[in-house]
């Protein structure tokens, strides 16, 4: 038979052959978290873009419909570094700007992402 004090140290034995098993469950777990936190950066990125073509678009349809450089408005209301490419379009009643901006991949396995977004405004009709 075995004293109370032989069993304490084969269990604290025992007990220390698990120590490093949570550290390799977290190694290889660490590259899926990290593609999560780029693939959610990433929307983000894109939504950024989407709302930035939009106001690119309004702005220069706005501008243009008014009479003023609509290009030159679309491409100040826009971040420089998501190259904005403004055309606006004058025609009857109305102008319509079109705005394309190339967002940026952040996940390297993926290409750039461009989006385009496009306003129409009533053309300022003076009398």
């Amino acid at each position: 038979m075995t004293g109370p004090v032989e069993r304490v140290r084969r269990r604290l034995r025992n007990a220390g052959d698990d120590r490093g098993v949570s550290m390799l469950e977290f190694a290889g777990f660490l590259p899926i978290l990290l593609l999560i936190g780029m693939a959610a950066i990433q929307l983000g990125l894109i939504g950024y873009g989407i709302n930035q073509a939009g106001s690119g678009a309004r702005a220069a349809a706005r501008a243009a419909s008014l009479g003023d450089d609509g290009a030159a408005a679309g491409q100040a209301s826009v971040s420089g570094w998501l190259n904005p490419q403004v055309a606006p379009a004058t025609g009857g009643d109305t102008t319509t700007a079109t705005v394309t901006v190339t967002v940026p991949s952040v996940i390297p396995l993926f290409d750039d992402v461009t989006v385009t977004r496009d306003a129409t405004m009533p053309n300022d009709q003076d009398d």
